[in-house]
């Protein structure tokens, strides 16, 4: 069995899937980076390029090769999922955001090799490769990710993302969707 008739094996017949059923999900496919051939290069001047691997209506899946850059500070959407940490070891920051305020770091943890974590609808937060490891990471979000803000707290702003915009501020005037001003608190 290849890897995308595996992948659309376990992810085609979900139907709005919980918490535990996009993890089991991941579990079930128990995909490493040997699986993954035409992994994409870490993009120049970017945090991560990535690969889409499976997209239907009520997921996506999609995996992440990163350089050692960070990310922006981003949300999800309306999109809940969970993060394996299939190479190197992620050093993933969350935020808390009150009303159009300024999102303020929480805290931050590593997580590495063979680590899942969650990402709930709506929360904020930052990744990069930690220790200068090669990082690769698979996501997997139920619905697929649309309507993502980017926030750059040193200019006070924020703006939600086309769908073809990372976790980044965009290149593009067209991925700029809609610019907020944020509140300094």
């Amino acid at each position: 069995m290849t890897l995308l008739s595996k992948i659309k094996d376990v992810l085609g017949p979900l139907k709005s899937p919980s918490k535990e059923e996009l993890k089991n999900a991941l579990l079930q496919l128990n995909i490493t980076v040997n699986d993954l051939a035409d992994l994409p290069e870490p993009s120049e001047g970017k945090p991560y390029n990535r690969k889409l691997l499976f997209k239907n209506e009520e997921v996506e899946l999609l995996v992440m090769n990163w350089s050692q850059l960070e990310c922006a500070p981003h949300d999800h959407g309306n999109s809940h999922g969970w993060i394996q940490v299939l190479s190197g070891t992620s050093l993933n920051s969350v935020y808390e955001v009150k009303g159009n305020g300024l999102p303020t770091e929480l805290f931050h943890e590593f997580h590495h090799q063979r680590k899942f974590f969650f990402a709930p609808k709506k929360a904020i937060h930052k990744m990069k490769a930690s220790n200068n490891t090669d990082l690769v990471t698979l996501h997997l979000y139920s619905p697929p990710i649309t309507g993502m803000i980017v926030y750059d707290l040193e200019k006070c702003t924020a703006c939600v993302v086309s769908d073809d915009c990372g976790a980044w501020w965009p290149d593009e005037q067209y991925q700029k969707l809609k610019e907020i001003k944020l509140k300094k608190n």
